[in-house]
């Protein structure tokens, strides 16, 4: 595997052998990096017999899991004692755990004793099985060693048999274990001694209700639990309560296996050709595991070279362009079964579609072989006389798609021979033969100097060649001399090779060919070629140029904006491609928005450029392109965000709103005009009159709408003006009028009372009191305060002055703050004061001498006195209660009286009366009442009643039905119930029968009785249901019956009645 996966061992069904590890349980894992297999062993030392048991072993790697089970069994040795009757609990036979009858023969062998150094106490399992709920029966079966947990149930409930427990709620209980397959439905059954009492189901201690799953069924005494379609999640611990017992048991759910319901076929392919094995299995969404020739194969080991797809129950491989490593056997596995098959691949013919053909060559000439073959990627080998022939720098060998070339240079008479092309891995070979033809003929060599004849139309006087970049550059220059001059291409020291590379040189008899492929930067530069023979030599330089489109404009940014405009400036770019840059194009988009939009189609030369018609408030981007005479660039980097904003409109209503000797306090409005900017502050300036040089009053905008500017000479006429600041810059400012002579005016003092506060202001005790009264006055007034006519020094009133008003205070109030307070406020010679008159109340004290004054008839009249303390206000009235003085319970008879006294009507004769007063004033009752002084006794005038004798009433009737049985016709296939009525006492016995047979115990019917209402609910009724119904209810008193006539009708399908 290509990663460590995870390992797990368990013992049983659930016991983590991980946690176990240690002296008795060693874990050890091994990995081979050739095969990449992983090892795991597990070692149990010192085997015991509480060793003996199924194990499991998981692995899980990503998403993906297996398991292999297993079975330990120990047997003892000869001459051993097993002291623990446990340990030889076992089944017999070898089908597993779950089969054969449990096997207690080994106690039977004679055994020696064995001496232990400490006793052990023998302990009873089944004793502490059966006072145990069964969701801790595996927990137990742990503790003391026990491996056959289900055989222990079985034998459990035996012994439960022999011994049975008489259960006051159950009949029947359920089994102690359940088994079904999954996918199955079954029935869990008890039966209840009252069959009205009902039952509840609970799982794993959950409560169970009704649904499609689980179906609860009630007839008669029989309560069934029925759970559809078992998966894993319904193996599980059930409980069946009625009222405080419990009916207890397991439900085991047993998954069938995965079976292969189509086997894999064997193929034959031919290399490079796609595979695909196909098995079906009987579920759908069931693991398939895959293996080569024992290897498993899996999306992290099989990479590109296999693909598994699933599709419903089918599983298939594929494998992608067969080649000779596929052959093999491959195996489809499932956890009930698997299928093989054989894949052969064979290798593709090769086509040959040109073979090579004999050449007749003379000295010095160039001989070419040429083959061409049907696979591009078939490669071979080129012989000659069975040799392999190498490359060097007269032979060539080339391969180029389905072409293969062999060049021989300056032919001569050793390469005369047969030549052959063998392609690798087929069985084939291409021959021709070589043919050397010999000339002899005699001459004087004839020797020219050699000659560059370079052609420099179309270029400079410096032999300079533009090239654009990408474009290729094929320049052919012609040579001549004899004997044939050698041609040597060099840029700067560098020769540039022939036959190769992007750069390279192509030569002939006469012609040397200058080549560039996709033109680059880096080609640029002087190049030279010379050519030399034995009769002299000649040079040529020539100067190669690349030119591209230039770079993007660098540094985009908006310095400046309008409100419909934005002003962009930009660096020009650092590479202009290498020729003039013509202009610049731009582009805009709103932040967000996919489109750009061009804002000019021819170029602009400036690197400064004011976009217009925009929208003000919204966000811009821009980036701009390089033009020059080669094309247009990538675009710039994108500026940073800008919105469109105009300077907001000037202030307005500028006023000025106080003078001192010093400052001046001004005030304004916003400007009318604000626009998307909105308002980041204001500045303030001044001057003096008559000059021109402004001074600003502070150094950060005022975000409020007024500001005092101090420091101003006194006598001095200033004037003011105030500017608008956003981030557009400043608004046109807001100017006074007239210049402000910067003088403190006297103003008299007035104080402004509250309308609130002209009249008595009334507080009760422990409340807040804080009274601002605002008055005028200039220089700054001198206030005071004083109560009842004495200056104010009470500490537990606390005040409070400013410039513009004066505030009094009391953190809690009491009745002794109540007075008249004044306010006294003074300007040089001239006094204004204001009186507040404060009033502080509470709830009065109770009514004192309250008595009963006198008494006739059922009335009794009433006295009191008012209370001593009223509260500090008026009382309002009086709250009269009474209360009988055998039930102390109080009850209001008056509310609201004005008057010290009233009277009492409607009292009860014989009774004895107690009552008490309440007093009453705007604070409310009054926290404890007047009890009166004596009582009032309402004596009784000679009136009696004699009650006739109780005669008890005999409820005992016999039964009647109250609401007959009502005849019904339905159809078949459709649930119906049939329901009446009886009453009787004592309650009857009823019995419900079909054609005069008593119904017994069908699961087909359901019978109810809610009250004495009765219900018989007849599920999906067919044609033998119908006929006649009665219903019989017997009691010791008599007896009475009911009877119906059900019809059943059948519903025939289309196609039945067109066939009839």
């Amino acid at each position: 595997m290509a990663k460590k996966p995870t390992m797990k061992w368990v013992k049983g069904k659930w016991l983590d052998l991980g946690s176990k590890a240690g002296k008795h349980v060693q874990f050890k894992e091994v990995y081979d990096r050739n095969t990449k297999i992983y090892t795991y062993e597990m070692s149990i030392i010192k085997v015991v017999d509480g060793d003996a048991g199924g194990y499991r072993c998981e692995v899980t790697a990503k998403d993906k899991s297996d398991s292999c089970t297993f079975e330990v069994s120990v047997e003892a040795a000869a001459g051993e004692q097993q002291d623990n009757i446990l340990e030889a609990f076992k089944r017999s036979g070898d089908a597993g755990e779950d089969a054969g009858e449990l096997d207690f023969s080994a106690l039977l062998k004679k055994r020696e004793k064995k001496q232990k150094v400490v006793e052990e106490v023998e302990v009873d399992v089944f004793v502490i099985l059966k006072d145990a709920k069964p969701c801790d029966y595996e927990r137990i079966a742990f503790e003391y060693g026990i491996t056959d947990l289900r055989g222990l149930l079985k034998r459990l409930k035996k012994m439960k048999k022999v011994e049975p427990k008489k259960s006051e709620a159950f009949l029947r209980k359920l089994d102690a274990a359940y088994s079904v397959d999954k996918g199955k439905k079954i029935h869990l059954s008890v039966e209840v001694a009252d069959p009205n009492i009902p039952v509840r189901w609970l799982k794993n201690g959950q409560e169970i209700k009704p649904s499609a799953k689980y179906v609860f069924e009630s007839v008669g005494n029989k309560r069934t639990l029925t759970i559809n379609k078992c998966n894993q999640s319904d193996d599980a611990a059930y409980e069946c309560v009625v009222g405080e017992e419990k009916s207890f048991t397991e439900v085991f759910v047993k998954e069938p296996p995965v079976t292969i319901t189509k086997p894999l076929d064997d193929a034959h392919t031919v290399a490079g050709q796609k595979v695909e094995f196909e098995v079906e299995v009987s579920e759908e969404g069931a693991n398939v595991k895959w293996m080569k020739d024992g290897v498993e194969l899996n999306k992290e080991t099989a990479g590109s070279r296999y693909r598994f797809k699933k599709d419903g129950k089918r599983h298939i491989l594929i494998v992608n362009e067969a080649t000779k490593d596929d052959i093999g056997t491959y195996h489809a596995l499932t956890n009930g079964g698997e299928s093989k098959a054989e894949l052969e691949v064979e290798d593709k013919e090769l086509e040959v579609l040109q073979s090579i053909a004999d050449l007749t060559v003379k000295a010095a000439e160039q001989a070419v072989f040429k083959c061409e073959v049907s696979d591009e990627n078939a490669t071979g080998k080129w012989l000659k006389d069975g040799v392999e022939v190498q490359p060097s720098d007269r032979v060539k060998i080339t391969h180029f798609g389905r072409t293969h070339k062999l060049m021989i240079d300056d032919v001569a008479p050793s390469d005369a021979g047969d030549y052959s092309f063998v392609p690798d891995g087929y069985a084939l070979s291409l021959s021709a033969k070589l043919n050397f033809l010999e000339i002899k003929i005699a001459y004087v060599p004839r020797e020219d100097p050699p000659k560059i004849h370079l052609d420099a139309s179309g270029r400079g006087s410096d032999n300079t060649i533009t090239v654009v970049a990408g474009n290729k550059l094929s320049l052919d220059v012609e040579i001549t001399g004899e004997p044939a001059p050698t041609v040597c291409w060099r840029k700067g020291n560098q020769v540039v090779s022939e036959g190769e590379g992007r750069v390279r040189v192509e030569s002939n008899k006469s012609l040397s060919s200058f080549i560039i492929e996709g033109a680059e930067r880096g080609d640029e530069g002087l190049y030279s070629i010379s050519v030399t023979n034995p009769a002299g030599e000649d040079t040529a330089e020539l100067t190669v140029k690349i030119v591209d489109v230039p770079n993007p404009p660098e540094n985009v940014r908006c310095t400046s904006v309008g409100e419909y405009s934005g002003t962009i400036t930009w660096d020009p770019p650092a590479f202009d491609g290498g020729v003039p840059i013509k202009g610049y194009l731009m582009e805009r988009r709103k932040v967000g928005s996919p489109r750009w939009t061009k804002l000019n189609f021819d170029v602009h030369e400036s690197t400064t450029y004011e976009a217009k018609r925009m929208i003000e408030g919204v966000l811009y981007e821009m980036r701009v392109f390089t033009v020059n005479g080669v094309g247009v660039s990538q675009p710039s980097a994108t500026s940073q965000p800008f919105m469109p904003i105009a300077p907001t409109g000037e202030p307005t209503r500028l006023t000025v709103d106080d003078v001192t000797d010093t400052t001046c306090a001004l005030k304004w409005r916003p400007p009318e005009k604000i626009g998307a900017g909105g308002i980041d502050g204001y500045i303030i300036e001044y001057c003096k009159e008559g000059s021109d040089q402004w001074a600003q009053a502070n150094e950060e905008p005022v975000g409020k709408n007024q500001y005092r500017v101090k420091g101003l000479p006194l006598g001095e006429r200033m004037l003011f003006r105030v500017t608008a600041v956003n981030i557009a810059g400043r608004s046109p400012p807001a100017t006074l009028s007239q210049a402000v002579t910067i003088r403190e005016v006297v103003e008299n003092p007035k104080i402004r009372v509250p309308r609130h506060l002209r009249s008595k202001l009334i507080a009760r005790v422990g409340e807040k009191v804080n009274l601002v009264l605002p008055f005028q006055g200039k220089p700054r007034p001198v206030a005071t305060w004083s109560k009842d006519g004495v200056l104010l020094e009470d500490k537990t009133v606390g005040t409070r002055t400013s410039d513009v008003d004066a505030i009094l205070f009391i953190r809690s109030a009491e009745r002794t703050h109540s007075g008249k307070y004044t306010l006294s406020v003074r300007v040089e010679d001239t006094l204004d004061s204001a009186d507040l008159h404060i009033q502080v109340v509470e709830k009065p004290g109770p009514p004192v001498a309250v008595r009963v004054a006198d008494v006739w008839g059922t009335n009794a009249a009433l006295e009191w006195k008012p209370p001593k303390d009223d509260g500090n206000c008026e009382i309002i009235g009086y709250t009269v209660q009474k209360a009988d003085m055998k039930t102390k319970d109080w009850f209001t008879v008056v509310e609201h009286n004005r008057r010290p006294g009233c009277t009492v009507s409607d009292l009860v004769m014989g009774n004895e009366y107690l009552f008490r007063v309440f007093s009453e004033n705007i604070c409310g009752l009054s926290v404890v009442p007047g009890i009166s002084e004596n009582t009032a006794v309402v004596t009784k005038t000679g009136l009696s009643h004699h009650r006739p004798p109780f005669k008890e009433m005999d409820v005992n009737c016999p039964p009647k039905f109250t609401a007959p049985l009502m005849d019904r016709s339905v159809v078949a296939g459709y649930s119906t119930a049939i329901s009446c009525a009886v009453r009787g006492c004592p309650k009857p016995k009823i019995t419900w029968m079909k054609n005069n047979m008593i119904i017994g115990e069908d699961p087909k019917f359901m019978m109810q009785n809610n009250q004495g209402v009765l219900t018989l609910s007849i599920r999906k009724p067919g044609a033998f249901d119908g006929g006649k119904y009665s219903c019989r209810a017997v009691n010791d008193l008599g007896e009475d019956a009911v009877e119906c006539k059900l019809e059943v009708h059948v519903v025939q399908e289309k196609g039945a009645e067109t066939k009839k």
